[in-house]
């Protein structure tokens, strides 16, 4: 029987009836508009899986590689299109509340505890690098100096605790505390820019390169030297699905549009905004570097550029990168706290009308991920992990499953071809991701001990 509680599903909405905005604008809110709903769902695409996509390249070669990365983003759009369309079926405006309706109060449950898991884990990378990019950070224990410690010296203020407590009190805390994701739309407009301007940057610092001589042709095709590399290639697929991962806030958006029948147009545009972004950053990245493209590739940028300004060069990029992320991370707090409210209080009133819980919430979900920050050690293997598991699941496995389920008799021919091929395509390389991991790890420390 379809899952259809009426009150779940209100308590589930974002709020768009509230009577003031009270993050702060303080008038009357009569919908949101085109344009910051395009920069609140670019930015919740936007995040730190860009800086793994030129790694994509040394894994794929540059043609297999941008045309992956394009395909990526068409499946993406696809499945936003069918969460969208069947949710409109189901009359439900939350995507947990389409995975009720089509799985029950389980399959709620799961879609939700996916989201958390996949929110949490981004938002303690978002930290760490934060923390890596202005104070501090070990790698294979070299001690690489932030921007800060480079500045101003080694002073209480700049060391990594320091740096993320005054982060969280003075940027974090006031933006999470909006009840409204439309309230983020001017910092989602310059968190935008933001990555804008390291493309250009990036590409400035190429070009310029590749007309002196000093860069040598990309490697075009993937290099096949054993069957181990060859199963790697499949490893790519999580960083790309983590890299387009927005489905946890289309509904909130959606919910707050003044004309929710621009939803399809914005996710349009928004996606095909980022692809654009993706594409350049991972062409121009993997030219600069080659084969020393690293899996984080602002990691590239701390050392000598070969170009004059290298330096000045390489704090910009750093800097607006943590600026960037420090913009993103509202945005994505925004649906992890609607999910995790949705899990502990199901059949309440919508979070945005009661302050109390509203707070409560905010504060230990925040003192959570701080602690995350703090104290995880190592974050790409984890990171890896999450995409190959929760994200994968949220962006390509529920979508597909909700479609061939077709409660509502509406699904097509076509949606039935494309919800197989993301579920064969998402399962066989989380499959193969998570087994390459492991192998890695247990190889590693085989190699330690000996």
């Amino acid at each position: 029987m379809p899952f259809s509680d009426t009150k779940y599903r209100r308590s589930q909405r974002a709020t768009p009836l509230l009577p003031k905005d009270r993050g702060g604008a303080g008038g009357e809110f009569d919908g949101a508009s085109f344009t910051g709903a395009v920069f609140n769902l670019s930015t919740t695409v936007v995040g730190a899986g860009i800086m793994a996509l030129p790694a994509t390249l040394k894994q794929l070669g540059v043609i297999p590689g941008l045309i992956t990365i394009v395909l990526a983003g068409m499946l993406t759009e696809k499945s936003i299109e069918i969460i969208l369309r069947f949710s409109k079926a189901a009359k439900t405006g939350s995507y947990s509340g389409l995975a009720g309706d089509a799985f029950s109060g389980t399959g709620r449950n799961l879609l939700q505890l996916c989201i958390v898991m996949n929110n949490v884990g981004m938002l303690v990378v978002y930290m760490i690098i934060i923390g890596d990019v202005l104070s501090e950070t070990w790698s294979q224990g070299v001690h690489h100096t932030g921007v800060m410690e480079e500045w101003f010296g080694l002073h209480w203020w700049t060391t990594r605790s320091s740096i993320l407590l005054l982060t969280t009190i003075f940027i974090f805390a006031p933006l999470i505390s909006f009840k409204r994701v439309d309230s983020l739309r001017y910092t989602s407009a310059l968190s935008v820019i933001l990555a804008v301007v390291f493309v250009v940057i990036i590409a400035g610092i190429a070009i310029a390169k590749l007309v002196s001589g000093s860069i040598g042709t990309p490697q075009l095709l993937p290099d096949l030297v054993s069957q181990a590399s060859f199963w790697k290639l499949f490893t790519t697929v999580p960083i790309l699905v983590t890299a387009y991962i927005c489905h946890h806030n289309i509904h909130p958006i959606e919910n707050e549009l003044k004309d929710p029948s621009q939803m399809r147009s914005i996710v349009h545009t928004s996606i095909t905004l980022c692809t654009s972004v993706y594409v350049a950053t991972s062409f121009f990245g993997f030219l600069l570097f080659g084969n020393q493209t690293m899996d984080d590739v602002l990691a590239n940028f701390d050392g000598d550029l070969g170009i004059p300004f290298s330096s000045l060069l390489n704090d910009i990029v750093r800097v607006s990168y943590a600026i960037h992320l420090m913009l993103v991370f509202p945005i994505v707090f925004y649906s992890l706290r609607l999910n995790v409210d949705g899990i502990l209080f199901p059949y309440a009133i919508p979070i945005a009308y009661d302050n109390r819980r509203f707070y409560a919430l905010t504060t230990a979900l925040m003192g959570f991920i701080f602690l995350g920050a703090n104290f995880v050690p190592s974050i790409w293997d984890a990171f890896q992990f999450t995409g190959a598991t929760a994200t994968v699941s949220v962006g390509f496995i529920f979508p597909a499953a909700i479609a061939l389920r077709d409660t509502r008799g509406i699904a097509t021919k076509n949606d039935r071809v494309i919800s197989w091929i993301m579920i064969l395509l998402a399962v066989s390389s989380s499959t193969v991701a998570i087994c390459s991991d492991i192998y890695s790890l247990v190889r590693g420390n085989e190699e330690a001990v000996a």
